[in-house]
């Protein structure tokens, strides 16, 4: 699991590096980063996009299938790196270039076109007026149905009931003879 930086130390990092006082590694000891790595991904991201390279992605940015296979065909064509293609196409996450590549080689366009992941649930959220009323319908037809059934039960067995005291038989059952 990847642990979360926040803003503000990314920025700190990122602006110590600059001025030349430290290399990847120590600032990775320094500050306890998981990887000097990171610290490089940081710096870059830094250089490109500004600030807003290390501002933390809210949400998940949806790409279309167009605009993936245009990226997976410009690099092609090119020759590019992926970290060549992402700066061509505006994407702070080189890695994701190669994930639709791989996407793309295992099941074709349909299967980059994909949603990846949980699909999100469309149950309505009652609240619980709602519930209650919603629940006081399907309680109210239950009762009824059970009293119907109830109902006729009673008459049935009382018919039966009927059948036995005038000594006749139940012409429902075909293992007995009828003798009505």
């Amino acid at each position: 699991m990847s642990k979360k930086y926040a803003y503000e130390l990314k920025i700190k990092v990122v602006e110590e590096y600059i001025e030349g006082k430290l290399g990847y590694k120590a600032l990775t000891k320094k500050y306890g980063i998981s990887s000097p790595s990171l610290v490089k991904n940081w710096v870059y991201n830094y250089k490109r996009y500004c600030t807003n390279g290390l501002k933390a992605i809210q949400g998940k940015a949806d790409y279309s299938l167009d605009f993936k296979l245009n990226v997976l065909h410009f690099k092609q064509r090119i020759g590019a790196s992926y970290k060549e293609t992402a700066i061509a196409f505006n994407l702070t996450n080189p890695s994701m270039i190669a994930n639709w590549k791989r996407i793309y080689l295992e099941g074709g366009s349909e299967a980059l076109n994909r949603p990846i992941g949980r699909p999100p649930k469309v149950v309505k959220k009652l609240n619980k007026k709602e519930l209650r009323q919603k629940n006081k319908v399907t309680d109210d037809s239950e009762l009824e149905r059970v009293r119907q059934q109830v109902t006729y039960l009673e008459i049935e067995n009382a018919y039966l009931k009927k059948l036995k005291e005038w000594g006749l038989n139940d012409h429902r059952d075909p293992n007995k003879p009828n003798s009505l």
